[in-house]
């Protein structure tokens, strides 16, 4: 871009062009249109799901070997699977003999079968049945953020760490990760009876002092 400078000599023209070389030194300091002027964190848990996919072999009339369900097992020790994983299984033929099996397997981890698989890339074979591991992990991307200055002297914007610990740790801790997107759902009936059987256990406990004080022989060193 050029600039046309009017004819002004002497001292008001090179006032005028000191005005000028200032002007994107000043655009410079200028608060960002990007800064967070609210009270809400930026950098927020992102969830992303991965799945994992293992063919085994099934038998004529449906369900797994013994040496496939060895394979299974070492596959899914292998994942390290664990709370908050969804396994499933992608049977052409459908079968209750395979889907029992496979389920035998995965509840030695103490998971439950999904109702539904995925879709998968490739097509399975026959004779063969996909199982798939459908896994969730969050995390807080671009944080630590110290890109600002925490001291805001204008009180004008927030810090752009600001949110990065909580986030993160949250993130962290959380067990089941879709939990973070739509959250958990509760039990629609409430269980009085079992909550009240508790209670009433714990009321119909004697007291400690009921008895009165047991007496102890000092013979034999109290036996």
């Amino acid at each position: 871009m050029s600039i046309r400078l009017p004819r002004i000599q002497g001292t008001a023209r090179v006032l005028l062009l000191a005005g000028i070389m200032t002007l994107p030194l000043a655009a410079c300091n200028a608060p960002s249109a990007e800064m967070n002027r609210s009270l809400e964190s930026v950098h927020q848990p992102v969830v992303q799901r991965t799945s994992f996919v293992f063919d085994v072999s099934t038998l004529p009339g449906g369900g797994l070997a013994v040496s496939e369900q060895r394979r299974l097992a070492g596959w899914l020790d292998a994942l390290e699977l664990g709370y908050g994983d969804k396994v499933a299984v992608d049977d052409p033929v459908d079968s209750d003999q395979t889907r029992a099996s496979v389920e035998q397997v995965a509840g030695r981890f103490g998971i439950l079968l999904s109702p539904v698989a995925p879709v998968t890339e490739g097509a399975i074979a026959p004779g063969t049945a996909r199982i798939v591991v459908s896994r969730t992990e969050a995390s807080v991307p671009g944080c630590p953020d110290w890109a600002t200055k925490v001291d805001n002297k204008n009180n004008s914007a927030t810090s752009s760490n600001y949110g990065c610990a909580v986030n993160s740790n949250m993130a962290a801790m959380v067990a089941n990760k879709e939990d973070l997107v739509h959250g958990t759902k509760g039990q629609s009936t409430t269980l009085v009876q079992s909550n009240s059987k508790a209670i009433q256990t714990y009321r119909d406990q004697p007291a400690t002092g009921a008895q009165g004080l047991k007496t102890i022989s000092t013979k034999n060193g109290g036996n």
